[in-house]
């Protein structure tokens, strides 16, 4: 088994990410789905929705989800999917370095790749000489 990720974002964010991420890596080494929260959308009546693209990269070991901006609603969509039973770790503020660093990690569990993403987006970030 391995743990599923599920990107949760605003519109386009998280079907680029996965897009250049599959590119990048075919195949992909974990199950990967997009579940992108329209602007004006009313985020409760996306919870069944949004527990159904969990269900489908849940493999037994639990989800990373990872999510856009911290807050917003996707965010708050993933915090109430990480009620519902599901062994759910949240990390915010995706980027394509992040996805990418946990994918090369396919072999950790949960909490690992939690840490990973974490570390992927934020080593992910540089500034030329300024």
């Amino acid at each position: 088994m391995a743990v599923g990720i599920l990107l949760v974002t605003h519109e386009g964010i998280g079907s680029a990410i996965n897009r250049v991420a599959e590119r990048l890596l075919m195949p992909a080494p974990l199950r990967i789905d997009v579940f992108e929260v329209p602007f004006d959308a009313e985020p409760d009546s996306l919870l069944p929705l949004a527990s159904a693209a969990l269900r489908r990269v849940d493999a037994g070991d639990g989800v990373l989800v990872l999510t856009d901006l911290y807050g917003a609603s996707p965010a708050n969509i993933a915090s109430r999917l990480a009620q519902l039973g599901t062994p759910v770790r949240r990390v915010s503020a995706v980027n394509l370095p992040m996805l990418l660093r946990v994918l090369n990690y396919a072999e950790l569990g949960l909490d690992e790749l939690a840490a990973v993403a974490i570390a992927g987006g934020r080593n992910g970030v540089h500034a030329d000489d300024v």
